[in-house]
């Protein structure tokens, strides 16, 4: 099996693969490690070796979010995903960057 990354919007592709562009998004350290997470993802076999990566901080949301991952990228911020099947493929898609998660 492999994982193949999507992306919802074209900015959140923009971001990957252009570092200044996620930096100027989301600040200097969320921004280069929203790069480093994808590259994680893109580098495992499949889904269930993202759990094995602690600095991932992956896991499935509840309630409203059901369905949906969440990827720690430090400093209130995570980055939620979608996975779906897609044959011999793993489909991850980057849905959001939500820095509002952690706050008070």
């Amino acid at each position: 099996m492999a994982i193949k990354v999507n992306f919802r919007t074209a900015k959140l592709r923009r971001c990957f693969n252009k570092s200044q562009e996620a930096i100027r998004a989301w600040g200097d350290k969320v921004g280069r490690n929203y790069v480093k997470r994808i590259k994680d993802i893109e580098a495992a076999a499949k889904v269930e070796d993202l759990y094995k990566l602690p600095h991932l901080g992956f896991h499935p949301l509840r309630e409203d979010r059901k369905g949906q991952y969440a990827v720690e990228l430090g400093y209130r911020a995570r980055m939620i995903v979608t996975v779906a099947q897609g044959g011999k493929i793993e489909i991850v898609t980057v849905q959001e960057v939500d820095q509002r998660h952690y706050e008070n």
